[in-house]
Order: C-alpha cells, then sequence, then structure tokens
C-alpha cells in the first residue's frame, strides 16, 4: 500500500467588512407584506382545499420576483397567474377524484366520501 505524507497549507482567514443594508430590510418588509395582504385577500375567497396550493404560488411567484429589478412591481401580476394556475389544478385534481369514484362505483355506495 502507497503512502504519502501530505501537509495542508492554508491561506490566512480573509475577513470583509460586511454592514447590513437597511434599504434591502425595508424592501424585505415592504414586500413580505405585500405578499401577506395578496395571499390574504386569496385565501378569503378560496375553498377549503386551495390553502396549500395558494401559498405555493405565493411562495413560487415571490421567489420568481426576488430575481427581477423590480420585485414589488413584478410580484402581484405574478402572484395571480401562479395563484389562477394553482386554483385550475386543484379543481382539475378534485374534478379527476370525483369522475374516478363515480367510474369505480363507490359512491353509490358512500365509501370514501366526507
Amino acid at each position: 500500500m502507497n503512502k504519502i505524507a501530505l501537509s495542508a497549507a492554508f491561506a490566512p482567514d480573509v475577513r470583509f467588512d460586511a454592514r447590513p443594508n437597511p434599504f434591502l430590510a425595508a424592501r424585505e418588509n415592504e414586500f413580505e407584506r405585500l405578499k401577506t395582504a395578496l395571499l390574504a385577500q386569496r385565501l378569503q375567497t378560496a375553498r377549503a382545499g386551495w390553502n396549500a396550493p395558494l401559498r405555493r404560488a405565493a411562495n413560487d411567484a415571490a421567489a420568481i420576483a426576488w430575481a427581477t429589478v423590480y420585485p414589488l412591481l413584478v410580484f402581484p401580476l405574478l402572484f395571480d397567474e401562479k395563484a389562477d394556475a394553482a386554483v385550475r389544478q386543484a379543481e382539475r385534481q378534485a374534478r379527476l377524484l370525483r369522475n374516478s369514484r363515480a367510474m369505480a362505483g363507490l359512491e353509490a355506495v358512500g365509501v370514501g366520501t366526507g
């Protein structure tokens, strides 16, 4: 078995003078308030099973909006598009579940209905 003795040498630690950016923190707070307000508005009219899909849509839209130069400007429209898509998907899944149960004859015997 070959054994080679290695010695590791590391460069000295590099320190950066990092200061928090108060403008960025204010913008993050404003963005979070906007996200919370728009999500709350959507959840008021949402059906029971739409909470999680709408929250995911808000988080997805927020992640994409933060990657732009103007996240506060982009987020509302992007959230509307993502929320609409999430609602359509939730409705489609509910319809498929109903149709599957009807085809299997489960609704007739009351299996799995709440």
